[in-house]
């Protein structure tokens, strides 16, 4: 290397020493000042870019610095860096909150307001209350754009909901194809972000379902509508039995969904026990997964219109724990009659508890499948408990094939009466019997 050489290397090496000893407490806080003085006096974004430029710069010498560190034996010791790092947050926060406002932030506001709008239950009235506002801010759009967003007002209900949420859209692409600069358009930007404002408030004000307190929204759905001038106490029960005797079930689920006293939820589901209407499929159906017993009830009453639970149901009939889910489970499976649920059940005849196995017969009988016959006939030739054989030949009565009701009929001589009593309506059944014998019953 030559002399010229190691002169230009010696003062390079001297540069960046001083560069180094120039990133101090000091000269960083003094920097931030400028950065600070420079933040007050930005009017563009462009200003704004250059101070975030700066504070990128400041940030990296920040990091690579090699300031004193604060005694450790000291615990009120200022920490230099630390000091450094929060000014410089500040002032990025002190950037960040001086930018803008964009279109950007416009759209933000009206795509918030979409959500509302599309996310709320509305009253009645609040449903032409929203109506009102979004037409408002349409025209508050078209004034400042020169645009075309239009509000059909004469839809209702859903097409109502369609035709807002198409305004709003509309009013979106006005916005963003209008490409306003921040700088430029400033005002326009500001008159929008009125306007959103007045959608946002608008929206707030207008009533929402959950606004009404729990008889104002029966009132609100007719609920009362079925009540004479004459009322019983409460009143809420008259008008569930009057819209259960209409069929309603509807109404029967909105009383259910609104009274929460124990008095009501008992009768909303016991009426909707004897209603038997698959339209209440998916509120039962939910609570049966909870393991809710009278919901259990209400999906066997609807017979194969609540096939779609069984795979809920058949869950439950290993829950030797709970006895009373076990019975009313299987005489749901049974009601529903889907074979699927046969070999669960046939290997619950064998279970130890002989109050829940002449459920567990009887359920196989109401299914009618042929595969139950042979446990069925193990099940009548082997128990111990009469109530149960006699359950068991009461199932076969009810498959009813051949080969079904000639096992059950072998059982005439039978000691046990309630065994006897089925074997006698098997065999009168297959034409041996006493043909005035009793008919079979369900």
């Amino acid at each position: 290397m030559s002399d010229g050489d190691d002169e230009t290397a010696a003062d390079s090496d001297a540069a960046a020493s001083e560069d180094e000893l120039d990133v101090t407490p000091d000269t960083l806080n003094e920097r931030l000042d400028d950065v600070e003085s420079a933040l007050e006096d930005a009017a563009t974004e462009a200003d704004l870019d250059d101070v975030e430029s700066d504070l990128d710069g400041i940030e990296s010498d920040l990091e690579s610095a090699d300031l004193p560190e604060p005694d450790e034996d000291d615990e009120d010791a200022d920490d230099p860096r630390e000091e450094l790092e929060s000014r410089v947050s500040d002032l990025r926060d002190d950037l960040e909150s001086q930018r803008g406002p964009y279109a950007s932030d416009v759209v933000d506001d009206v795509e918030a307001a979409r959500s509302k709008l599309t996310d709320t239950r509305w009253t009645q009235q609040g449903a032409g209350e929203i109506v009102d506002v979004v037409a408002a801010f349409a025209d508050d759009v078209n004034d400042t754009l020169d645009a075309d967003v239009a509000v059909d007002e004469d839809e209702s209900g859903e097409e109502q909901e369609a035709a807002l949420v198409a305004a709003l859209d509309a009013a979106i692409s006005a916005i963003e194809d209008a490409d306003l600069d921040a700088d430029e358009d400033a005002d326009t930007i500001a008159s929008l972000l009125e306007a959103t404002d007045g959608l946002e408030s608008g929206l707030e004000d207008a009533q929402e379902w959950d606004d009404l307190e729990t008889n104002e929204q029966l009132m609100a759905e007719g609920f009362y509508d079925v009540l004479g001038h004459y009322k019983d106490y409460p009143p809420e029960l008259s008008a569930l039995k009057q819209w259960e005797k209409r069929g309603r079930v509807d109404m029967i689920l909105l009383a259910k969904d609104s009274l929460q006293s124990e008095f009501m939820q008992e009768h909303c589901m016991d009426a909707l026990v004897r209603m038997a209407d698959p339209e209440a499929f998916e509120e039962m159906h939910q609570l049966a997964q909870r393991r809710d017993k009278t919901a259990i009830k209400a999906l066997g009453r609807m017979g194969d219109g609540a096939e779609e639970a069984v795979e809920t149901l058949i869950e439950y009939v290993d829950a030797d724990s709970d006895p009373g889910l076990q019975k009313v489970t299987l005489r749901a499976l049974g009601e529903i009659g889907s074979t699927e649920a046969t070999q669960t059940i046939a290997d619950k005849l064998e279970m130890d508890n002989d109050n829940v196995r002449p459920y567990v017969a009887r359920a196989l009988g109401l299914i009618g499948d042929t595969r139950a016959v042979e446990p069925l006939s193990d099940t009548l030739a082997e128990d111990e408990s009469d109530t149960v054989r006699a359950a068991a030949a009461w199932a076969l009565r009810q498959i009813g094939t051949e080969d079904a009701l000639e096992t059950a009929a072998e059982y005439t001589d039978e000691r046990s009466y309630l065994v006897q009593h089925e074997a006698d309506l098997a065999a009168a059944a297959l034409g041996d019997g006493d043909a005035d014998a009793e008919a079979p019953t369900a």
